[in-house]
């Protein structure tokens, strides 16, 4: 069995789509075969950003597979999943969303030196397609510079 305090699953596509302007440790409400599931390397955050629904914050569109032991109690791979923070974080983060362009999308997920799941959410901007470019042109300038340092 893998040693489940490794687990680190990170949303790449994130980084990307969206410059992140704050972020945030959430724990995730989770169901027995998610948390097996999950302390086995089996999900993807992919698509997954986060809504506000009656003041309590929740993750759409993160796909933890089905427990391959579990039987009919195995859980839903994609339903929506209740995110814990404080409140003052809720109310700074759903003020924040009244901004127009401005989105929480799920960075990070990992298991912490307690055995919980959490979820690094961060707040972003959307970025246009010429800011993609850029982003690609820095990168790329960043790893040559890096290369000629370690040579």
């Amino acid at each position: 069995m893998s040693d489940y305090r490794n687990i680190s699953i990170r949303n790449k596509r994130a980084t990307y789509d969206f410059e992140i302007l704050d972020t945030y440790i959430a724990g995730i409400v989770l169901t027995g075969t998610e948390i097996k599931s999950l302390r086995l390397g089996k999900a993807s955050l992919t698509d997954c950003y986060c809504y506000f629904h009656n003041g309590e914050l929740f993750v759409r569109g993160m796909n933890i597979a089905e427990y391959h032991w579990g039987t009919y109690n195995n859980h839903i791979p994609k339903r929506d999943r209740k995110l814990l923070l404080n409140r003052k974080e809720l109310v700074k983060l759903q003020r924040s969303l009244q901004d127009k362009g401005l989105s929480v999308v799920g960075l990070k997920l990992f298991i912490n030196e307690r055995g919980f799941a959490k979820l690094q959410i961060g707040l972003g901007k959307g970025r246009k397609s010429f800011d993609k470019r850029e982003y690609i042109k820095e990168r790329d300038s960043r790893k040559e510079i890096a290369q000629v340092f370690r040579k």
